[in-house]
């Protein structure tokens, strides 16, 4: 009796720690998001399924990015999916492996006016529910998830966050990568198709890193 009673004792106490756990992390991530911008890039990471080989061939841990904007006082985060979508940032931290995430902001604020922060939500939204380009092909039919913030940024400033390479420039040396190839394109691999991959975006001399209070 005794034993069955310290039993619940002990289950009671991991519950309410966890719920505690759980609140006390939603709400230092909600007094965090107070000091994001909108324009800011979020990078979080995933290795499942072609994170794994993203991470081989670009040598970046990071899988996937998204773009904040802040609507009504509310933080979401746009980012290409399957299919391009909107979640909020507590939501797209989810999708990280362990919770861990890194914001990126632009150096130079003074560029991001109300009228180019408008465009570029503008066209975010217009891109909702476009499928996910599994091919990585460099059109605007479908889009992944560094292709459509690049392009934001480059549509409204002609800034590159991120230098283009041809897939030929990655290590597809992993048979993991050649897998992911294989399945993609056959026997007809673009090597000198030009893309963008998060690590390189999160790369880029023109953002600094945002260390949220």
């Amino acid at each position: 009796m005794r034993i069955k009673l310290l039993l619940t004792i002990a289950i009671l106490a991991v519950t309410i720690l966890s719920a505690f756990h759980g609140a006390t992390s939603k709400s230092s991530l909600k007094q965090k998001a107070q000091s994001l911008k909108s324009g800011d890039i979020i990078f979080i990471i995933n290795p499942a399924g072609q994170g794994k080989a993203i991470q081989l061939a670009t040598k970046s841990k990071y899988t996937h990015v998204g773009i904040i904007f802040i609507e009504d006082g509310k933080t979401y985060v746009y980012h290409a999916v399957e299919p391009v979508s909107k979640n909020t940032l507590s939501e797209f931290i989810g999708m990280s492996e362990d919770g861990t995430y890194s914001i990126k902001r632009l150096k130079d604020q003074s560029l991001l006016t109300d009228k180019i922060l408008k465009q570029m939500s503008s066209e975010a939204n217009v891109k909702l529910g476009l499928h996910y380009d599994l091919g990585f092909n460099w059109s605007d039919q479908e889009l992944y998830c560094s292709e459509y913030v690049w392009k934001l940024y480059e549509h409204a400033l002609k800034i590159e966050i991120g230098k283009l390479r041809p897939l030929k420039e990655f290590d597809l040396s992993h048979p993991k990568v050649k897998q992911i190839m294989k399945e993609r394109y056959g026997s007809k691999i673009p090597y000198d198709e030009k893309m963008i991959s998060p690590g390189d975006m999160y790369e880029s001399v023109y953002l600094e890193d945002v260390k949220l209070k």
